[in-house]
Parts: structure tokens; sequence; C-alpha cells
């Protein structure tokens, strides 16, 4: 599912977060985050899918690779954000 930028009426952009929350770039994880927990990747994506960063924007900003942004957005297409749990990967896959 494509999610779809918006302004508020502030015009900062936002779109809405994996939790269903108002999620602007201030409120991404910081850059060169190293502790990954299930909403912090969640966010990455949805703010990709959403256009407040681009993929390369978010891979250089967290320094992940373009393998491993897609294997995040690949477990929430197939499992939801539960996929994105480290323990579970090889249940997943």
């Amino acid at each position: 599912m494509l999610q779809e930028q918006r302004r508020d009426n502030k015009g900062e952009k936002y779109v809405i977060g994996p939790t269903g929350a108002k999620l602007t770039l201030n409120d991404l994880p910081p850059p060169g985050t190293e502790r990954w927990v299930i909403r912090r990747k969640a966010e990455v994506v949805a703010a990709v899918r959403g256009g407040l960063l681009t993929f390369d924007e978010a891979c250089e900003r967290y320094r992940i690779t373009s393998e491993e942004f897609l294997s995040w957005q690949k477990s929430i297409k197939s499992h939801g954000m539960a996929g994105l749990r480290t323990t579970r990967i090889q249940q997943y896959r």
C-alpha cells in the first residue's frame, strides 16, 4: 500500500506512520541510529513510501544498505510489523 504525503495546517510534510500517528522528518529516528527496533524500521519504511525521504536519502542517513532497507520493506509487506523482529527473520523467510 503506497502512502500519501500530506501537509498539516502549518505546511509541514507528514505521512501516517506505522502506529497511525502523524510522522514528520523530525519524528524519524536520528541519523546514525544503530539500535533498530521494530517501530524505527517501520517509521523509515513509511517515510520513504510517503515521500518524506527518498530511498537513497534513507540509506545514507541511516548508513544502511539498500538490501537491508528492501528486506524491511518486504518483511512489512509480507508479514506486517511482526516480520521486522530479528528473532523471527528465519521463521518468515
